[in-house]
């Protein structure tokens, strides 16, 4: 913003404005910084630049001008003290476990999450001596029957991918907070302008900004979100010496993509709401799960805690993976593929792409049914989508 108010500023402003540093030329947007390094006019001054008694850059695996730019709004957005941008959703996942855990910790994390979250939870975790509990994370008691005297992190999705199950945070942040566990929320369903799980006790919060915040398919990032003392104290060390930070350029991308964020995903959410209403009740469909529909299994949790719906929609087909991809086939404004939150909408069939690496059992226990496809619904015209998925439907009675 700029140092001649101390306003609080709403959403939409923030997405703009937060966060901004021009150069001595005074861009009017953000500047790019491609470089590695930084210069130092001194021997003292880079050495009180690495003891920390100067606060300026070092090297841009660390951090980097356009970089801080990024998570500063990022920060803003979301009312954290500090961020750290990452490569990737993944890399945020995998750098904001990883940084807190050792051998004999135990960790536990709802069951109704991504693939490759899933992964690093009951496959890698262990491989280092950490114990793992995989719970049905909708049920508060779970959570507390899991505790360990050594419970050390939870994790969950909330809304989940694909099946937008919703957890109650501010229940699982008091579990957390009751045996001085940190709870981390992957909050890239709902985005940072319908849920705030800081302000619901989570401790650190986690995105793919390749999804909604870049949104418009065209590079990867990620970004985790807390407070100062544990991004300082406990992430900054692995993030600077593993070496998963965002690229330069990635960040300016996602800076732009910030500016029209709420614009595209109040859109996205009206016409995704359109789209489960005419879905809900055809022939042909078992189920349509949707975070902003009355009928959602978790809407008095989805009252509490979220400000809107969602711009993603899980739909269940009678018929099972046949009916699934006869319907996925017939659409013309849907693309077939595994990115989601984009401009243009798109479709995936969970269990053969994004989930197929978990067991049979696990995709049964989260609901992944061979007929469920994850729909994420873009800017095109509403009445166009409708239309589209009338004649997709129409393949199924033929």
């Amino acid at each position: 913003m700029t140092n001649k108010t101390t306003r609080k500023f709403r959403p939409a402003t923030q997405l703009v404005r937060a966060g901004t540093q021009r150069s001595s030329f005074a861009e009017m947007s953000e500047a790019l910084f491609l470089t590695q390094g930084f210069l130092y006019p001194t021997a003292e001054a880079a050495e009180a630049r690495f003891n920390g008694e100067d606060p300026g850059f070092i090297y841009s695996r660390y951090a980097n001008p356009t970089t801080d730019m990024f998570e500063k709004r990022m920060c803003a957005l979301e009312g954290a003290e500090e961020g750290r941008a990452t490569t990737s959703g993944m890399a945020a996942v995998a750098a904001a476990i990883l940084c807190q855990v050792q051998a004999g910790d135990h960790v536990i994390s709802a069951r109704a999450v991504f693939g490759s979250c899933r992964y690093i939870i009951d496959t890698i975790l262990p491989r280092y001596g950490v114990e793992i509990s995989i719970i049905d994370g909708s049920d508060i008691e779970n959570w507390k029957a899991a505790v360990r005297p050594n419970t050390k992190v939870m994790f969950l999705e909330s809304p989940s991918n694909p099946t937008l199950e919703i957890i109650d945070i501010a229940a699982v942040a008091q579990v957390a907070n009751e045996v001085g566990a940190k709870l981390i929320v992957d909050n890239v369903f709902a985005t940072p302008l319908y849920q705030k799980p800081l302000e619901l006790g989570a401790h650190i919060v986690v995105y793919s900004t390749t999804k909604h915040i870049d949104g418009q398919g065209r590079c990867l990032g990620g970004i985790v979100l807390g407070d100062r003392e544990w991004i300082e104290g406990t992430l900054q060390d692995y993030f600077r010496h593993t070496g998963p930070g965002m690229s330069p350029f990635n960040a300016w991308i996602m800076l732009k993509g910030l500016e029209t964020l709420s614009v595209r995903v109040r859109q996205m959410t009206q016409a995704a709401g359109a789209v489960a209403d005419f879905l809900a009740g055809k022939p042909g469909i078992r189920r349509v799960i949707y975070p902003g529909r009355a009928d959602h299994p978790q809407a008095d949790v989805i009252a509490r805690q979220m400000t809107g719906g969602s711009t993603m929609i899980a739909v269940e087909l009678e018929g099972g993976k046949e009916a699934a991809f006869k319907f996925e086939n017939a659409l013309e404004l849907f693309s077939i593929t595994n990115n989601l939150g984009d401009t243009r909408s798109m479709i995936t069939h969970p269990a053969t792409t994004t989930h197929k690496s978990l067991t049979d059992e696990a995709r049964a226990e989260q609901g992944i049914t061979d007929g469920l496809l994850r729909i994420s619904v873009g800017l095109e015209d509403t009445d166009d989508l409708l239309e589209d998925v009338e004649e997709a439907l129409k393949t199924l009675r033929s």
